[in-house]
């Protein structure tokens, strides 16, 4: 399946770091979903080219049951995480010949879903605000991780209930068709259950799926932060007074007169 306009690849800039640029040329992406779904490595194909398969896993401390951090409100004691801050790749890549300054939030996973509710821990919570754009990834291969798709995206709505926000539903290691525990038509139906777009692809595999997948996402946060931008424009500038035409010069100017004879 291929991302609407994904037909042109682009291009990762040849430098360690992303330098800082105007208002507009940054994005910040958040990558979410549970432990051993493929999250970092996919992070890493993006970035370098390169598949990393033993990749190490981003996990942190395990905290079990309420945390000591607190629990957003409305949100249940049904999950267990790895309390960790994630890692933060930043780049500079060329999209559509603009230069954009790509930070991306990799997050600690083992989410475990109980009744269709979780607790997010401070510093998930954290990521998911400083976050513009998010691909909620599960494995194809293990059917605990597609659960907990959906109460993550619940609680980015929570955050941000902008329905513009971009969010994909990616469903990641496509290549293990033996070992497939959710079909495509699960994910299909999930991601259009919650109005997000969704994807099957395979890290290992296909880099262009990658890809497509970053490149989609960078390109609605600019169309967002653009439209933003607009809308504080237009917020900020004062109405003019009209002019008074010719015809009501006129119209003062004969009452004027009138009133004078009188």
């Amino acid at each position: 399946m291929r991302l609407p306009g994904m037909s042109q690849p682009f291009l990762l800039a040849p430098i360690a770091e992303y330098a800082p640029g105007p208002p507009g040329a940054q994005v910040r992406l958040a990558v979410l979903g549970a432990r051993g779904v493929g999250k970092s490595a996919m992070i890493v194909r993006f970035l370098t080219k390169r598949f990393i398969g033993d990749y190490e896993p981003n996990t942190g401390e395990e905290v079990a049951g309420t945390s000591a951090m607190g629990t957003p409100p409305g949100l249940g004691s049904c999950l267990t995480v790895f309390c960790s801050t994630g890692n933060l790749y930043s780049r500079l890549v060329h999209l559509e010949g603009d230069h954009v300054a790509v930070q991306i939030q990799d997050t600690p996973g083992c989410i475990q879903v109980q009744e269709d509710c979780m607790q997010v821990l401070d510093s998930l919570s954290r990521c998911v605000k400083w976050a513009e754009g998010f691909l909620l990834v599960y494995s194809i291969t293990d059917y605990s991780s597609y659960q907990s798709v959906r109460p993550l995206y619940q609680h980015v709505r929570k955050v941000h209930p902008d329905a513009r926000t971009p969010i994909i539903v990616v469903g990641n290691k496509a290549d293990l068709l033996h070992a497939r525990q959710v079909q495509a038509k699960e994910g299909l139906q999930l991601a259009h259950e919650l109005g997000s777009l969704f994807l099957e692809i395979s890290t290992s595999d296909d880099f262009q799926g990658v890809c497509d997948v970053f490149q989609y996402l960078c390109k609605e946060v600019s169309k967002l932060q653009h439209a933003g931008s607009v809308d504080r424009r237009r917020s900020s500038i004062i109405p003019r007074p009209k002019s008074p035409n010719m015809q009501d010069l006129k119209r003062r100017f004969k009452q004027a007169l009138s009133s004078k004879v009188k």
